[in-house]
Parts: C-alpha cells; sequence; structure tokens
C-alpha cells in the first residue's frame, strides 16, 4: 500500500488533503508503525515503552539517546531498527582514543593520474541514515562535541567545505549511567540536541526467560525491512502539518516554563531548566503519538506520556535535589502535578 501523503504547494499538508484522505493517510501511518513495531518485537523482548520513544523519535527527525546498564539490549534495539528500514546504517564504537576524524571523515592526499597530488575528502560513518553511537560517554568531550554540527544542521564542515548530509539523519546514541567507571558527562549543549532521552530498565523475569528462548536457538529470528525513509519524510512532514489545540500546546508551554524556576514545588531542586527545543519535542511527540495510534488530535496525556523523556535530560538539578537523592524524573512528575494543580484552579 502507498501512502496518499501529498507534498504539493507551500501550505499545511493537512490543508492539501479532503477530510476522506486525511484520515486514509493516519490509517495507513497507524498501520506502518504497528508494522515496525511487530517486526521489532521478533527481536526485540518487552520494553514496548522503549521502542516507542525510539520509534517517534525517529519520525520527528530528532536523535535519542537511550541510557542503561550493559547488556540489556541498547546496542540490540538500535541495530534491530536499521534493518527494519530502507536505510543507510553506520556503527560507531566510541572510546577514549576516538577522533573527531574518525566520525566525521577527513581531507587525504591523493595522487591523481599525471602524477599530481589533490586534498579529497574521505568521508567518515557519520554519513549515513541511521548512525549508532555506541557507548557515546566513553568518548572525550572532545569527540562528542564533534556531533554537535551533524545533529543540527544535518552537515559537516571539514575545513572550509561544508558536506551536507542525506535525509533522513538519526543520532540514536547509547551510554551507560555516569557512575560506571571510564565515562564522561555529555555537555549541556549536546544532550539538548537529543529530542529524547530514554531510560532503558532490567527485564522482568517473564522477559528474561524469552530472552533466553530466543538468543539460545539454533534458528535466531530474522528482521525484514517494513519501512522506507521515503516513508519517514512524509509521515514527519503530516504531522507538521497536522492542528493542535491551544490548551494542549499551553500544557506543553508550562512545563517547560515552570522548569525555569516558575514551579513553587520544584524551584529548590532546580539550577537550571529545559530549552525551547523541549517544548518544540513535546509537541510534534504528542502529535505524533496520537497518528501512530490512529488519532488525528493530540491530547494532554500524550504531552504527559512524553514529559519524562523530553524533560530528563534538560532539566539541571541542584545540590538541594543531589543532598534529597531526588532524581529527575521525580521533579518531573512533582511539575506535572503542579501544572494539573494550577489548570483546575
Amino acid at each position: 500500500m502507498t501512502t496518499p501523503v501529498s507534498q504539493k504547494g507551500s501550505q499545511p499538508v493537512t490543508q492539501q488533503l479532503s477530510a476522506e484522505e486525511v484520515q486514509r493517510t493516519i490509517e495507513w501511518m497507524a498501520e506502518r508503525l504497528a508494522t515496525l513495531r511487530a517486526e521489532l518485537g521478533r527481536v526485540i523482548v518487552g520494553q514496548a515503552t522503549v521502542v516507542d520513544s525510539v520509534i517517534l523519535g525517529m519520525l520527528a527527525h530528532g536523535h535519542v539517546l537511550l541510557e542503561g546498564v550493559p547488556g540489556i539490549g541498547k546496542t540490540l534495539l538500535v541495530r534491530t531498527l536499521a534493518q527494519a528500514l530502507h536505510v543507510e546504517f553506520s556503527r560507531v564504537q566510541f572510546t577514549p582514543d576516538l577522533k573527531a576524524s574518525d566520525v566525521l571523515g577527513t581531507q587525504v592526499l591523493v595522487e591523481d593520474e599525471r602524477g599530481g597530488r589533490q586534498l579529497v575528502f574521505q568521508p567518515g560513518p557519520v554519513f549515513t541514515n541511521v548512525l549508532l553511537a555506541d557507548e557515546i560517554n566513553r568518548a572525550t568531550p572532545k569527540t562528542q562535541s564533534a556531533l554537535l554540527e551533524a545533529m543540527q544542521e544535518r552537515s559537516v564542515t571539514i575545513g572550509r567545505t561544508t558536506h551536507q548530509l542525506s535525509a533522513p539523519f538519526f543520532v540514536l546514541a547509547t551510554q551507560n549511567p555516569l557512575e560506571m567507571e571510564g565515562t564522561y558527562p555529555l555537555p549541556e549543549a549536546q544532550l539538548d540536541r537529543f529530542i529524547f532521552k530514554v531510560e532503558v530498565p532490567l527485564p522482568t523475569p517473564e522477559d528474561l526467560h524469552e530472552i533466553v528462548a530466543r538468543t539460545l536457538s539454533p534458528q535466531p529470528h530474522q528482521v525484514q525491512p517494513v519501512m522506507t525513509g521515503e516513508d519517514i519524510l512524509k509521515i514527519h512532514l503530516f504531522a507538521l502539518g497536522c492542528p493542535i489545540a491551544r490548551h494542549v500546546v499551553d500544557y506543553a508551554v508550562q512545563l517547560v516554563h515552570g522548569s525555569n524556576g516558575h514551579l513553587k514545588s520544584v524551584q529548590k531542586y532546580l539550577r537550571s531548566g529545559a530549552s525551547p527545543r523541549a517544548a518544540q519535542a513535546l509537541v510534534l511527540g504528542a502529535k505524533l503519538r496520537a497518528l501512530s495510534q490512529g488519532r488525528a488530535a493530540a491530547s494532554i496525556d500524550d504531552i504527559k506520556a512524553l514529559a519524562k523523556p523530553a524533560l530528563r535530560h534538560r532539566i539541571l538539578l541542584s545540590f538541594d535535589a543531589e543532598a534529597d537523592r531526588v532524581r529527575p524524573d521525580h521533579v518531573i512528575e512533582q511539575m506535572l502535578g503542579e501544572v494539573d494543580r494550577l489548570a483546575r484552579a
């Protein structure tokens, strides 16, 4: 089945389509994403919330940071997602001795047929559609920051020349908790480039049984490509053109504004709050979450569902929070509660 999404003209996509075409497009999107989830489920056991967050981040043209202890399937999830898509995939294992040129590419001296020499750009693994930045916080801050331009501008500047990256382009990064040996904290500027930070929990006993059964099977499950890069671009374009109610946007704005010291319940726990990118992540993520479930209109519940992955890496906790052993998710829960109380007042 082909998508009925149109890209004609400069108006939002939903204004170019009839009500019937919009509904067919939403049904097509929900069907495609359900197929993608099912294909990932052939390899990934459980972790439904994690899988959905990664898919939504991808559709939003955002980058996703996966955090969890080693061995719980973070890398496997990214590899499996890349296999389920008709896109190019690259993987970089971040280590303390990794250089920026190992990621971005470099200029090399090449001899031509006439014996002359010239500098030719040799692209690095960042020139792909899906880049797995494995254990990104094991590289030095200098190497980590090399990804900033690629993540924000979808381009790489080497010398005086800027090279554009192909579309779509996503960085799906994994990292171990900062308490573990050999890790470097990501710069705040780079963290803000990730649309979501997803915490990957340990599997349940039931999931462990299934993991053992699947991984020790003589015939492991194979994943087939079920979506294309064009599908991703079309879904993203359609979501951008979908309207969203003012009160839903207001809820997202209150959360982001409140994180900057305007909510009394969390003032003492916050050193600094979220940037406007957080509001963009919440609103676009809410649209995509609704569409992925076959709903045309995003709701406040969609904002609430994405509050933790969109905000947990964008708020900086104070010394009071560290002394009281308060985690970002707890602060976000308090923020949600206060915004709800203010809305009812």
